[in-house]
């Protein structure tokens, strides 16, 4: 196997593995809390939206400190590692005060804005916020701690930790929830999360890196490490927003083809996540691997971009191909009746070469990250998203397919401007590299 493939694979799996446990705990504390009624589920539903919108903040300071980690490790600079890690701590203790304490102040419009008007729902998504929203400290901290272990290669580790705290959490919830109905769910997860918490400060004091960095001089000031951070997250973070603001504006596109196209694409969508976090598990290994290397003073970014492509498009294609055979079966396990399950299955038997194109581009975005050039796939994302939602407007006349269309055409436009900016890339690479020749 190509050792760039090899790799990736190494550091991709454990996190695969770490978002599916994330996932399939969310759709069992969902069972739990459906047995209080339809308010209770639409409560912790907004919250937990809520907290997907957040997760982008995370990423500032988790991804940025990630591929900066990952960065001096390549250079074996235990200062930079340590002022990478200081950055990181830094920023995410500005931040997570003012949306904690401000979560927590705006709970009530936050839920309304939502759920709108009064309601028994609205009353739950309060209550759930006022526990869940200051318990977004552990969430953050938590991301950090795994962001940090993962600059360092150890993508396993989080891997044990997010296991930890989803199993936890699906021992304790039907007792909290028994005991203190939507209010408990909330409590649940963060008393879980902070077990986790602990555990991974723990293994921040027992990675062999970080002990060595712990006692050297910082490469550089706290709040310059702090600035790097932020420079170097904030446009992971926008890409990340970018794609789920995108998404919610799709499906208020698709609910313009009513109730059972809604229903429909929402569950084909739960399928997907399979697939799609199969791309952003390699995505997030491309990252760590290509700032590694770059921070050895190797630029490896076409050949990881390589085997990032054929490491993702594999697992699309193979995506892709079992959608297509097991439709009928998957909507039937989510019980949707058989108009939903006819368009589902539609959706879905149309989605493959959206799947294939996706992978390829997630992908490669990873390579883009871990060199710096966040940026520009951000503006790639904007500009995806900006053919995206009008096609998918104009093409929803013809149902799910012109959805499926409107995906395809906008994923092809980002593939073709990755490619063509990776191209352009090489090129002023190959003629810097002629020119110190030549001097």
């Amino acid at each position: 196997m190509n050792a760039h493939r090899k790799q990736l694979v190494a550091l991709a799996h454990p996190v695969y593995l770490s978002l599916l446990a994330s996932v399939a705990a969310g759709i069992i504390n969902t069972v739990w809390v459906s047995r209080l009624g339809g308010d209770a589920v639409a409560a912790v539903a907004v919250a937990t939206n809520t907290e997907n919108v957040l997760l982008g903040v995370a990423l500032v300071f988790a991804s940025g400190t990630t591929v900066l980690v990952s960065h001096a490790r390549g250079a074996r600079d235990p200062g930079a590692v340590r002022a990478a890690v200081r950055g990181g701590w830094a920023l995410c203790a500005v931040v997570t005060p003012v949306i904690a304490l401000g979560g927590y102040l705006l709970r009530e419009p936050l839920a309304r804005l939502v759920l709108g008007g009064d309601g028994r729902a609205l009353t739950l998504a309060v209550q759930y916020f006022a526990i869940s929203l200051p318990g977004i400290a552990v969430f953050f901290a938590q991301n950090l701690v795994d962001g940090i272990l993962k600059g360092t290669g150890d993508t396993r580790t989080p891997m044990r930790l997010a296991l930890l705290a989803n199993g936890l959490i699906l021992g304790l919830d039907p007792f909290l929830i028994h005991a203190y109905g939507v209010r408990g769910a909330a409590v649940s997860t963060v008393l879980c999360r902070g077990v986790a918490l602990a555990a991974g400060l723990r293994a921040l004091r027992r990675n062999a890196l970080l002990s060595e960095a712990a006692t050297a001089v910082p490469a550089e000031a706290t709040g310059a490490a702090l600035r790097r951070t932020l420079t170097t997250g904030l446009p992971m973070s926008a890409d990340f927003t970018v794609r789920q603001g995108g998404a919610l504006v799709l499906v208020a596109i698709v609910a313009r083809l009513g109730t059972t196209a809604v229903a429909a694409y929402a569950i084909a969508y739960k399928v997907m996540y399979v697939a799609t976090m199969a791309f952003y598990s390699v995505r997030q290994a491309a990252s760590i691997h290509t700032a590694h290397t770059r921070g050895a003073g190797r630029d490896e970014r076409g050949a990881i971009g390589r085997q990032a492509v054929l490491v993702s498009g594999a697992a699309g294609l193979l995506a892709a191909g079992l959608l297509a055979a097991l439709a009928p079966w998957l909507m039937r396990a989510f019980g949707a009746g058989p108009a939903v399950a006819h368009d589902g299955v539609l959706f879905l038997r149309c989605v493959g070469p959206y799947l294939l194109l996706m992978a390829c581009f997630i992908a490669l975005g990873g390579v883009f990250e871990g060199s710096g050039g966040a940026p520009v796939l951000l503006r790639v994302t904007l500009a995806g998203t900006a053919v995206q939602l009008p096609l998918a407007h104009v093409l929803s006349g013809l149902g799910l397919p012109g959805i499926c269309l409107a995906l395809v055409l906008s994923m092809t436009v980002q593939c073709a401007a990755l490619w063509w900016w990776t191209r352009r890339a090489g090129r002023q690479e190959d003629a810097r590299v002629s020119l110190v020749r030549a001097a």
